[in-house]
């Protein structure tokens, strides 16, 4: 599914330019479940962004599913990334004046799905996630672990096939965090390919590999 060669990006002042990735490389295939680990500041985030297509490489390759999208412009990224691409974040990324059902609701609203479908696609999942019962609920009044169960659902409602996880338990209690993990391997179960960035070596455990990164690059990788 992706393909990454020689990756670059560069941070650049008037007074300094900080590589942020130094000719990084690795495939993950679909269906794949790979964990992303390393100091901060190491290039995670960084490689998260471009994955996602939300910022663009300075050099080298990125295909997905064999298409070379690094020289995409905006609106080509924009297009591919709401087809294809689910982000779970450690903020959970709710917004507050939305209800549960309409958070879920909103990415289909931007690939122009139809109300009645929306109803049905989201009103699926949020069963799937166990959060149907507090759909008419606003983000405020849900615990961490349901906010972040909500998150899951509005990434997943485009039956995306890559989701981009940013710390997903970073927020959350061992039992709430773990219950987000389950969650994540369950959506693995079904076909759906997960990168994930995190600090957490209980967490990297859910995944089939860990790629440690160091200053921008790849040092080591460990199948599980």
């Amino acid at each position: 599914m992706i393909k990454i060669t020689d990756l670059e990006k560069y941070y650049r002042t008037e007074e300094v330019q900080t590589v942020a990735l130094n000719k990084l490389s690795f495939e993950v295939k679909t269906g794949e479940f790979v964990a992303v680990m390393g100091p901060s500041g190491c290039g995670k985030s960084t490689l998260l962004n471009i994955l996602g297509l939300l910022d663009d490489p300075d050099g080298g390759s990125f295909l997905f599913n064999g298409v070379e999208v690094a020289d995409y412009n905006e609106r080509k990224r924009a297009n591919l990334r709401k087809h294809n691409i689910g982000f779970v974040f450690q903020s959970f990324n709710l917004i507050d004046e939305l209800t549960v059902f309409e958070n879920v609701e909103l990415p289909l609203i931007y690939t122009g799905v139809k109300p009645g479908d929306r109803k049905i696609r989201v009103e699926e999942v949020l069963e799937k996630m166990q959060i149907m019962h507090r759909r008419n609920h606003f983000p405020q009044q849900l615990s961490g672990g349901q906010q972040q169960r909500v998150a899951v659902a509005r990434a997943v409602v485009n039956h995306p096939k890559l989701i981009l996880a940013d710390e997903p338990t970073g927020n959350l209690d061992s039992s709430n965090g773990n219950e987000v993990m389950d969650l994540l391997t369950d959506l693995n179960d079904q076909g759906t390919t997960i990168i994930m960035v995190t600090h957490s070596e209980h967490d990297a455990k859910y995944s089939h590999r860990i790629i440690r990164m160091l200053d921008g690059q790849k040092v080591t990788e460990n199948v599980l």
